[in-house]
């Protein structure tokens, strides 16, 4: 038995592991640099940093509420990377494309999974704007992973139902 057939595509573990160092550590950066509410304008009207968390899921979702969605989100955040690691497991040697968006949601999901089990919120840094009219809501490394990753998986189901059968790369 190869180690393809035996381990599916786990190998594609360590992408998730390099989102997760990437996401942790560009966070421990903005934590020592930046005050919490503070904001450094890289790109003068349409980008800066700044410190800011997130107690809640997406653009702030339940952010307000009272504490019991930390352990909601991170439920789910383990379901999730736990679905994610099987279905990675079955993939067949073929599916790099789908190792890779599955291993960049993982690796996503155990950063913020991180955050909310250890600090009890998001820490989130980018800030896309237009002229300081128009924001996109604070993000970080691990949700721009996430949602790459996302947009694979789409691109994937597509181009699978287009073809009529399972996509191969």
């Amino acid at each position: 038995m190869s180690d393809v057939s035996r381990f599916g595509r786990l190998t594609w573990l360590w992408l998730a592991l390099l989102v997760f160092v990437l996401d942790q550590g560009s966070k421990q950066v903005v934590l020592q640099l930046l005050e919490y509410g503070q904001r450094v304008v890289v790109l003068d009207g349409y980008f800066d940093w700044v410190h800011v968390y997130n107690r809640g899921a997406a653009f702030s979702f339940l952010a307000g509420e009272s504490g019991w969605q930390r352990w909601f989100f991170a439920a789910i955040a383990l379901g999730v990377s736990a679905v994610l690691v099987v279905w990675l497991k079955r993939l067949k040697a073929d599916e790099t494309w789908l190792a890779i968006a599955l291993a960049m949601v993982l690796g996503g999901a155990l950063g913020n999974l991180y955050d909310r089990m250890v600090l009890g919120h998001v820490v989130d840094f980018i800030l896309l704007h237009w002229q300081d009219r128009y924001r996109f809501p604070a993000f970080n490394l691990a949700d721009s992973a996430i949602t790459v990753g996302a947009v694979m998986l789409a691109l994937d189901m597509f181009k699978s139902k287009k073809s009529g059968e399972p996509a191969h790369d």
